[in-house]
């Protein structure tokens, strides 16, 4: 029998072509949206010998053909589909100005907002949820959003960039101002996460296989200098990565925001900590001498400043003489500003901002870290967790572990595994109990806890209790214990390991934590439920 015959008796079992008001179809899988759910014959569709399975979600009709691609095409054919249904509903291709990604969020920088369709985005298969911030369209894809930006720019044309701030800002008011910072900071933090976390495995290894735990090698082994100098590889040179990440969100010359980072690492520099209190920039401009490495404000103050001088000199620079004086001029006015300015003012920043979080935990006590597990999921709604991570690497950076903001997050980690797990118990439907389980494994597994998020808390709002009763209870207890962290990096369950610095009681109090925030916030997605509508009938 002929697919489309195939195709039309499905359709006709749906209630027929006027019942549907949108559909999909990602390889052998229909997607149909029905007006009236209660037209539809699962009986007739489960009963077609071309019919896999024929699922009824809340007014979504899933119909899966029998035969066709591999996993692996399959898994193409769906990125495919995802970009090119997300172009359609905000608006087409045309209405794209830019595009990037983090690690699980397709961000888009559009020409008119007011053109796309939140519901329909929201609807389209394989998308988690929505955040407008920072004059971004942030659309929650998973994973998968890498190949899925991969489609989108291929679709779009557009080149696998970050959109320059200056392009996309809108009229200055307080709240526009904030949002572009806020963005900015995000923005370029959330590119380091990958390396950071790849870092901190290196170091995982390490204290798993050291003297701290099973003894395989000793500090003094060549093995073990190795997996230092692959941890601090990110770690020291912090400052170079940051300002290739923040020239990549500005839109402006990443060769040139690696630069701006490095000047602060130069051996020669490096060299005078210690030995001399300035440094007389090009012989005119005192500058202090300091260790700037694992720098964060400096470097984003500097690069931010360099974006600036870029553009003004090729505005103005005659296009024969561009290529050579343009990045020469820019850096010539960028060194003074960045080792007399931007790095003092960037560390008197960072040190304010640092003691502002230590003056919180210590005016709150424990229930600071109460409040921050509670609080911390919805923070990573917002897409503004990067610049709470930031304050919390300073702080780090600064004491050699943290004790507040890492320890805290965690645990409301740990709450929304704990909440997808719950979901998976609670859930009646085979194929919604899947993907709470995937959700969970993506969290345990990956450290991904986006998934859970938007594919629980936000689709069923109930369990989002679950992350305020977990987060909180969690931290309550790391909070009274004084847990400390001594390593950066994971956030799945190896993160435990950035905790056995501080001894096994330190270790053991962290494991409670997070089994309080995981096993309550499970209980509470058990009790709230707010699955029961998930077979339910509802319009589109």
């Amino acid at each position: 029998m002929e697919k489309t015959t195939i195709l039309d008796r499905c359709l006709r079992a749906a209630g027929g072509a006027a019942n549907i008001s949108r559909h999909t179809r990602r390889g052998h899988t229909l997607f149909l949206v029905l007006k009236d759910s209660g037209m539809a014959d699962l009986p007739t569709l489960r009963g077609m010998e071309e019919v896999a399975e024929a699922e009824l979600d809340r007014g979504r009709l899933r119909i899966t053909l029998r035969g066709g691609a591999t996993q692996e095409e399959s898994q193409m054919a769906d990125n495919k589909q995802i970009a090119r249904d997300v172009l359609k509903a905000v608006g087409g291709k045309e209405n794209v100005k830019s595009a990037t990604h983090c690690m699980t969020r397709l961000r888009l920088v559009l020409n008119d907002e007011a053109m796309a369709d939140d519901d329909t985005v929201k609807a389209i298969a394989g998308v988690l949820g929505l955040v407008h911030s920072g004059g971004q369209y942030q659309i929650i894809i998973g994973q998968n959003v890498p190949k899925v930006y991969e489609e989108v720019c291929k679709l779009t044309g557009l080149a696998e960039k970050a959109a320059p701030v200056e392009e996309t800002r809108k009229k200055l008011t307080l709240k526009s101002a904030g949002n572009s910072i806020m963005d900015y900071l995000s923005g370029s933090m959330s590119q380091l996460i990958p390396v950071m976390i790849a870092a901190a495995m290196f170091k995982t290894i390490q204290v798993v296989i050291g003297p701290d735990m099973l003894k395989l090698i000793d500090a003094e082994s060549d093995a073990y200098i190795v997996l230092d100098f692959l941890y601090d590889s990110f770690y020291y040179f912090l400052p170079v990565y940051l300002g290739r990440a923040c020239a990549k969100r500005l839109g402006c010359n990443e060769m040139l925001g690696i630069m701006t980072g490095a000047i602060l690492l130069v051996p020669d520099f490096v060299a005078l900590i210690g030995a001399r209190e300035n440094l007389a920039i090009y012989g005119i401009f005192p500058a202090p001498v300091a260790d700037y490495s694992q720098s964060i404000l400096p470097v984003v103050l500097g690069v931010w400043l360099m974006s600036y001088l870029e553009k003004f000199f090729k505005k103005y620079m005659p296009v024969t003489l561009s290529t050579i004086f343009t990045p020469f001029l820019t850096m010539l006015i960028t060194v003074p500003l960045m080792f007399c300015v931007c790095a003092p003012l960037g560390g008197y920043l960072g040190d304010l901002l640092g003691n502002a979080l230590l003056a919180f935990q210590s005016t709150g006590g424990f229930l600071a870290n109460a409040v921050v597990g509670a609080l911390y999921a919805f923070i990573v709604m917002t897409g503004m967790h990067g610049v709470l991570l930031m304050a919390a690497m300073t702080t780090f950076f600064s004491l050699g572990y943290e004790d507040f903001v890492i320890v805290a997050g965690c645990c409301a980690n740990c709450a929304a595994w704990g909440m997808a797990f719950g979901a998976f118990l609670k859930m009646k439907d085979k194929e919604n109990r899947s993907l709470a389980f995937g959700y969970f494994i993506s969290g345990f597994l990956g450290g991904i806890t986006e998934p859970s998020l938007y594919g629980v808390g936000i689709k069923y709002k109930k369990p989002l209790l679950s992350l305020l009763v977990g987060g909180f209870a969690g931290g309550l207890y790391v909070g009274i214990m004084n847990v400390r962290c001594y390593m950066l990096g994971a956030t799945n369950f190896l993160s435990v390991l950035g905790f056995v610095a501080g001894g096994t009681a330190n270790t053991v109090n962290y494991v409670i934590g997070c089994v309080i925030s995981f096993a309550l916030a499970a209980l509470t997605t058990w009790l709230v439920g707010g699955f029961n509508t998930e077979k339910a009938p509802a319009e589109p």
